[in-house]
């Protein structure tokens, strides 16, 4: 079974993270099948950058979100653009949204001083 998870990157204690696909049974940082996107909560506000179009497809294929992948997808808007593709919306319109979205949210990402 394929799921999209995090894979974590960076030094110790400023971690970042990969959003891939990779199968259930693999370790968090071993083998992955796709790079789908990137998060980092070190910034203010946390950034999320994702191939909506990739996500799309593998969410059609049966593929998983784990649990944190389900709460960027929800605080980025991505599950809800899904649900409008599966109705039959146009992925074209779906992805200009996204890109405007993005846009407007990574205005300035700067890394917080914990």
């Amino acid at each position: 079974m394929v799921r999209i998870r995090l894979r974590r990157v960076g030094m110790k204690g400023q971690p970042s993270y990969r959003i891939v696909a990779a199968e259930k049974e693999k370790p968090r940082d071993g083998r992955f099948l796709e790079i789908l996107g990137f998060y980092n909560p070190r910034t203010e506000p946390s950034t999320v950058e994702v191939k909506e179009d990739r996500i799309y497809e593998w969410l059609k294929n049966g593929a998983q979100p784990s649990d944190s992948v389900k709460q960027i997808f929800n605080y980025s808007g991505v599950l809800e653009r899904y649900e409008r593709f599966k109705a039959g919306e146009d992925i074209a319109v779906l992805m200009a949204e996204s890109e405007k979205m993005m846009a407007e949210r990574n205005v300035d990402p700067r890394t917080r001083r914990d």
